[in-house]
Order: C-alpha cells, then sequence, then structure tokens
C-alpha cells in the first residue's frame, strides 16, 4: 500500500467528517492524523483502508469526548483543581502539607507505600497485586490498612519531625 497516496485520497474526507462531527478544525486534524499514525501500524488490504480509518476516528472522538466529559465531572466535584491565583500563604500551607504527606509516606512500611501510590496512580487491583506480590483478592484490605497507618502517622504530632531512616 502507497500511504502517501492514501493519505492524500482519503485525509481530505476524513478530515471534513471529523470536522463536521467535532465542530473543531484543530481537533479534527488532531484525531485524522491520530488514525493516520495508527494506519501505519495496521496492513490492511487497500478496500479495507477507508472503513477501518473512519472506525479508528471515530473510536477517538468518542475516547475524547469520554475524557473530556470525566475532565469536566472532576471539576465540578472538585473546584478547588480549577487554576487560580495562589497566595502566598496558600502556597506556603501547600508546601507545608505536601511536606507532612511526603513526610508520612516515607514513615510507612515499603509495601504500604506502594500501595498508597499505585492507588493514588489509578492503577487496578490486579495490576497493583501484580507489582506487591500478593493475591488480587487481598490488595484492597492492604490498601485499607495502609491507608489507616497513614491517617493514624498524619493525624499524629510527630508529622513535622524529620521522616525515619
Amino acid at each position: 500500500m502507497d500511504f502517501d497516496a492514501v493519505f492524500a485520497r482519503l485525509y481530505p474526507s476524513l478530515f471534513r467528517y471529523l470536522h463536521r462531527l467535532t465542530g473543531d478544525e484543530d481537533v479534527a486534524d488532531d484525531i485524522a492524523q491520530e488514525a493516520f499514525v495508527r494506519l501505519l501500524r495496521q496492513p490492511l488490504p487497500e478496500d479495507e483502508v477507508r472503513p477501518w480509518l473512519f472506525t479508528v476516528a471515530m473510536n477517538l472522538v468518542r475516547d475524547r469526548a469520554r475524557k473530556n466529559e470525566r475532565r469536566q465531572r472532576l471539576l465540578a466535584t472538585a473546584p478547588d483543581l480549577v487554576s487560580r491565583p495562589v497566595l502566598p500563604d496558600q502556597d506556603l500551607e501547600r508546601a507545608e502539607r505536601i511536606a507532612a504527606v511526603r513526610n508520612v509516606l516515607s514513615r510507612l512500611p515499603e509495601r504500604d507505600r506502594q500501595l498508597l501510590l499505585m492507588r493514588e496512580e489509578g492503577f487496578k487491583y490486579d495490576e497493583i497485586a501484580a507489582v506487591i506480590g500478593v493475591a488480587p483478592a487481598s490488595v484492597g484490605t492492604l490498601i485499607a490498612r495502609a491507608l489507616k497507618k497513614f491517617v493514624a502517622e498524619f493525624e499524629s504530632p510527630e508529622v513535622i519531625d524529620e521522616p525515619r531512616g
């Protein structure tokens, strides 16, 4: 398949379709380009390229819409995440909170620290289990225990002390 010829022939149509669908030229261009990049990795007979490209592009549009929807829900439920000017005292308080959290994390056993950080990064239980080396069914309990230890340490008066080494 001559990729340049396929691109020259199909890009205008795909772009128009995506532009009409999204209403945004930049988004349409980004998605069309991503679909063509994926086509490079997909050996297809020439007669299957067009439907495949449009299917991939539609999936990319859906993925983008889902991400935007999640982002909007997150911003609606957590308005503190919306950027606004940070006052010096707020910046200092935030830095102190971050230092306290890091201090507490450093006091936890390594496995508990890993569990909490992986959970925060959105890992699935089976992924955490594989990394930690435990049964997936026990991950929830282990996270709950680690979180309980974290809260107990965080609420203790020694939080401002130096981390244990």
